[in-house]
């Protein structure tokens, strides 16, 4: 049994990767925002907007370690601020977990990230030149622990068939 969790800064791929990667090395796929949607029966934005992150934070917390406690392999995308909170990045350190850190440049992110400013909770508010500067700011907050991770592959540049066969080749 296998637990491949993704990691990383939201835009950095994590969903489409864990996708790609869980159809190549024949795993279950779980995105961890899909299963906090579903068990709160609202969409990420309206859990923030009507319920507050605090409450985001602990549904995420009590789904992230229901599912890490699951005796099956699976891929795991998680949210950009799974690995921050409630000591999740000790989790990932687990001896039935491959976590994997997916990097991604600034520019890379600001520029993904750019179309889905409003389907984002913490980046709506921000116009385009406080949303890089904020990018920055909250990646370098973050990267202590992305960097906990077992692995980092960096995405820039690289197709997500690209990066699943890099992936692999780390698992297997």
């Amino acid at each position: 049994m296998q637990k491949v969790i993704l990691v990383g800064y939201m835009g950095s791929g994590k969903s489409v990767i864990a996708s790609c990667l869980a159809d190549k090395i024949r795993y279950l796929c779980y995105d961890l925002d899909d299963l906090i949607e579903k068990k709160a029966s609202l969409s990420i934005n309206s859990i923030f907007s009507q319920k507050g992150e605090l409450y985001f934070r602990k549904l995420e917390h009590e789904i992230f370690v229901t599912i890490l406690n699951s005796k099956e392999s699976f891929v795991l995308s998680t949210g950009g601020g799974t690995p921050c909170y409630f000591g999740h990045h000790e989790l990932l350190r687990q001896e039935d977990i491959v976590s994997i850190y997916l990097k991604a440049s600034i520019e890379t992110l600001y520029s993904r990230l750019q179309a889905e400013r409003s389907q984002r909770p913490l980046l709506a508010q921000f116009n385009q030149n406080e949303m890089k500067e904020f990018i920055a700011k909250h990646l370098f907050e973050r990267s202590y622990f992305y960097q906990q991770a077992h692995h980092i592959v960096t995405v820039d540049d690289k197709s997500p068939e690209e990066i699943a066969v890099e992936i692999e080749k780390l698992l297997f």
